[in-house]
């Protein structure tokens, strides 16, 4: 498949063609793919996103095999669902989460004011 053919986000079949026969031009595509996504959000959420594309890509390079990387990301989102203060847990006690998120977001220290001397 020539490059400048980047298949859509949904084609499963191009993508698998695209890694089988140049695995090097499916990694700059998906990251293409994924910029682009990230691009698109909200700006005051695109940091964030880059923050969780790279601990994806860690878990990429760090698993021995595929298998083993797409577990550990489906335990990291199960954690973000199901986890302490997770989606789950917003979503049956919103009040609650929002009051301890707010308390954690706060200053966590006493600043103390310089004078001069």
């Amino acid at each position: 498949m020539p490059e400048s053919t980047t298949p859509t986000p949904c084609d499963f079949d191009a993508w698998l063609a695209l890694a089988s026969s140049d695995p090097e031009a499916f990694e700059r595509q998906r990251r293409q793919i994924i910029n682009r996504a990230i691009q698109r959000a909200p700006a005051r959420r695109q940091q964030r996103l880059h923050q969780l594309q790279w601990q994806l890509d860690q878990i990429r390079a760090t698993a021995r095999t595929p298998m083993i990387a797409c577990l550990r990301m489906q335990r990291m989102l199960w954690q973000s669902v199901d986890g302490e203060d997770g989606l789950l847990a917003c979503l049956l006690q919103p009040g609650v989460i929002l009051r301890r998120r707010s308390r954690h977001n706060g200053p966590s220290a006493r600043v103390i004011p310089l004078r001069p001397t």
